[in-house]
């Protein structure tokens, strides 16, 4: 009972936060779906960071070919078990476990750059703020807690790279009440990146994350330019065409 106390308590949390919206504001996450390097770089870090305990079950190793990598690069850097290399990324989590020690199973990852989206910006930055936002806090069973999604039960797996920080607050009035906002971040101790890489890093991430929800994409947006002035150059053919057939009628 305890158990689905708390899984139904983290479930109600994620669609609150989703549903309701956090106030904290989005910052713009880079682009660079189209930068070779990145996605690459993303990829590396996805699979050491993330595949661990969440699955992108909708895409499959093979597609990295399109990022610029060959089977043997895939096979030798970003697979750590048997899998063949048209699998598709499964987490190797056990879902019993995972519900033991998060309260739920960790959701699939695949679409979560386009299902994060809302009125407060792209799904690419939510990740991005999300992801950079992350301190200690000590009530929470995790030991953290994060500006983007308070509460959340996810730990911050990427704390060695970014070290620790703590979230400075300052107090102005709005609307004749008095609000903590965010000033700024203090480092309690330093991780194994300055804070410029982390970022970079992160921005790789969500690159990759972002490419991963819709791998064509920037075909799509190619195909799209040209059909676009396709039909630019058709409409003004078929208005003067239509100028010729009518001009003997009046």
């Amino acid at each position: 009972m305890k158990r689905i106390i708390t899984a139904l308590s983290l479930i109600f949390a994620l669609v609150g936060a989703h549903a309701s919206g956090n106030d904290f504001p989005l910052e713009k996450a880079p682009k660079r779906t189209n930068d070779v390097a990145a996605l690459q770089n993303g990829a590396k870090l996805f699979v050491n960071y993330c595949l661990s305990c969440h699955s992108a079950a909708f895409m499959r190793y093979n597609r990295l070919r399109d990022i610029g990598l060959t089977d043997k690069q895939i096979k030798e850097n970003l697979m750590f078990t048997t899998e063949k290399v048209g699998d598709t990324m499964k987490s190797a989590i056990d879902p019993r476990q995972a519900k033991e020690w998060f309260g739920a199973n960790p959701p699939d990852l695949t679409l979560v750059a386009r299902s994060r989206a809302s009125g407060a910006g792209t799904g690419a930055d939510y990740l991005y703020t999300y992801l950079r936002t992350y301190y200690r806090d000590a009530t929470k069973p995790t030991g953290w807690n994060n500006m983007a999604f308070p509460s959340v039960g996810m730990p911050h797996v990427m704390w060695e790279l970014q070290g620790e920080r703590r979230p400075v607050f300052e107090t102005v009035t709005e609307h004749g009440h008095e609000v903590h906002k965010l000033k700024g971040w203090e480092q309690v101790t330093p991780g194994t990146m300055t804070p410029d890489e982390f970022d970079q890093a992160t921005g790789d991430l969500v690159a990759f994350m972002q490419w991963m929800a819709e791998p064509v994409q920037n075909t799509r947006v190619r195909l799209g330019v040209w059909v676009l002035l396709f039909l630019g150059v058709f409409t003004v053919i078929a208005w003067r065409l239509n100028a010729a057939f009518w001009k003997d009628i009046k």
